[in-house]
């Protein structure tokens, strides 16, 4: 029997894309919408973000996160709903005066972070093991704030997916497991691509991942044009993959992604054409160790 692997798909995001590609979902309807269809197309499981209605921009808003979970979860209620944790974490300091926050700055809490996560109490949610440069601002995760947001977690009932974007942040997350912040096994999702992170290369990705715990489950990607050769790269080193809107708005060159659901199709070709087999919701939840 060939190798299952999961297909997470990343529906949203953060950054500025709805301008750049109109199949970038928005609403709570059209998230939810995209993220049933994703699961209809092979994806197990949906990374979750929210957005202001009014401005596309991002949100933190627990009724946002509410309605796009009910309503996923009033259609289907197999599929694994991963929420993120990472907004909140971005700093941008105010030019006059470096120590103050300038304009754009999200820092803030743990408790406000994972509200969310509480309420809801997703399978999975994120956990970004980072601190580092993500672009032109700071993505600030501090160890003592990677503590509570994982207790918090554990409390909920919630899987952390440990985001990594670089070596270090491998050995901050191993920190955590022998602190008994992170229960084992853990599951890690290495990040590629991402300015100014590790590069989105077949050396990095396994390098990555040979310093991952030997009882991890693991997933990765690339960003852009190399989301789709990271699926194979991915596939090939035996780990488990995402794809979607949030890393990428492209099916082709040139071509823009008409829906998220068109890019997890296209992942599970290249799955399929390397040998392996499309991991249903239920095979997912075995693979990521996750309870219930």
């Amino acid at each position: 029997m060939s190798r299952k692997t999961v297909i997470t798909c990343a529906l949203t995001g953060s950054f500025d894309t709805p301008s750049k590609n109109p199949a970038v979902p928005v609403t709570p309807e059209q998230i939810a919408t995209s993220a049933l269809d994703a699961a209809k197309a092979g994806a197990a499981v949906v990374h979750i973000h929210v957005r202001d209605p009014k401005t596309t921009k991002p949100s933190m808003e627990l009724s946002l996160y509410r309605e796009v979970v009910e309503r996923i979860r009033d259609k289907n209620d197999q599929v694994v709903l991963n929420l993120t944790t990472g907004p909140g974490g971005r700093f941008i300091p105010d030019p006059a005066e470096p120590r103050r926050a300038g304009e754009g700055t999200t820092l803030t809490t743990p408790a406000a972070r994972m509200r969310h996560v509480e309420e809801l109490k997703p399978p999975i949610c994120t956990l970004d093991v980072a601190t580092m440069n993500f672009g032109e601002h700071a993505f600030l995760n501090m160890p003592a704030h990677l503590r509570e947001m994982a207790d918090r977690a554990k409390a909920a009932g919630a899987k952390p997916e440990i985001e990594v974007f670089d070596l270090g942040h491998i050995e901050l997350a191993k920190r955590l497991i022998a602190e008994g912040h992170l229960a084992e096994p853990p599951l890690f999702q290495i990040c590629l691509g991402i300015p100014y992170g590790a590069p989105a290369t077949p050396d990095t990705l396994l390098l990555m991942r040979d310093q991952l715990p030997k009882n991890a489950a693991w997933s990765a990607f690339g960003i852009s044009r190399a989301e789709f050769p990271m699926v194979a790269v991915t596939v090939a080193a035996g780990g488990n993959v995402r794809v979607g809107l949030e890393d990428n708005l492209y099916l082709g060159k040139g071509k823009l992604a008409p829906s998220n659901a068109a890019l997890v199709e296209r992942a599970a070709t290249i799955i399929e054409l390397l040998d392996a087999s499309v991991a249903t919701p239920k095979e997912a939840r075995e693979i990521f160790g996750l309870s219930g």
